[in-house]
């Protein structure tokens, strides 16, 4: 990275990410484990063991973050809103609701609005909405940020990993769009120290990765002294 690294503490924006299909309840203890060691932001984890991760990071400071709608986004309302209750009831403090795609591309805005307002509404939760810019256009991109700030997002997110990962480019024109009225996610493929501060630079202030360790193991190679000074 040609640029010097921002001074800040790059952990604090890391929502420490565990949403493989096959997560165990053994790797649900060891990334709450390591969100409390390195301070996360917080650990997200599948709708399933929100109510483990919960008891886990009890008085702890790390939050409690998982998915609803996860990965696709196509579920009717009722069942994302039942699913987002549920996460609550069971100690999720933070939901990252993927978007109804279909609707956006069908221009079916209404529904899609009320759908993310239902959600916040019944929950009280914040909620980071998901919206996998890399199948959209960038007039789509524009409309569905537009709708999820009517919508009382609290975040705009860009992807779910499941199709393609954050883009520098993608944070910029989110936080263009935002204007500082609400956080901006990035989320997938982010496996680098160099990538990750170049997302944060471009505006974001959320990092989703289950490679947050690694990350902070990177920097702190690369921040390292270099033991062979010249010879004076």
């Amino acid at each position: 990275m040609s640029q010097p690294y921002p001074d800040i503490d790059i952990a604090t924006f890391i929502d420490h990410s565990l949403l493989s299909p096959i997560a165990t309840p053994v790797q649900v203890e060891q990334w709450c484990d390591e969100a409390d060691r390195y301070r996360f932001a917080s650990v997200c984890v599948l709708p399933v063991h929100v109510k483990q991760a919960t008891n886990l990071l009890h008085g702890k400071q790390p939050k409690v973050t998982t998915v609803i709608g996860f990965p696709l986004g196509a579920s009717t309302s009722i069942v994302k809103l039942y699913e987002a209750q549920e996460a609550v009831e069971n100690g999720a403090t933070e939901l990252d609701v993927v978007i109804n795609l279909g609707w956006l591309k069908a221009g079916n805005l209404d529904a899609l609005h009320r759908e993310l307002a239902e959600i916040r509404d019944a929950t009280g939760c914040p909620i980071k909405t998901i919206l996998e810019m890399s199948l959209l256009t960038e007039e789509e991109k524009q409309i569905a940020a537009q709708i999820c700030l009517e919508a009382g997002a609290a975040f705009l997110k860009t992807s779910t990993g499941w199709n393609g990962g954050a883009t520098v480019a993608d944070v910029r024109l989110l936080r263009e769009i935002a204007q500082g009225r609400v956080g901006i996610k990035a989320s997938g493929g982010i496996r680098t120290i160099e990538h990750a501060l170049e997302l944060i630079v471009a505006g974001a202030t959320r990092l989703g990765t289950s490679k947050g360790v690694e990350l902070l193991r990177q920097r702190d190679t690369l921040e390292k002294p270099s033991s062979n000074p010249s010879v004076s």
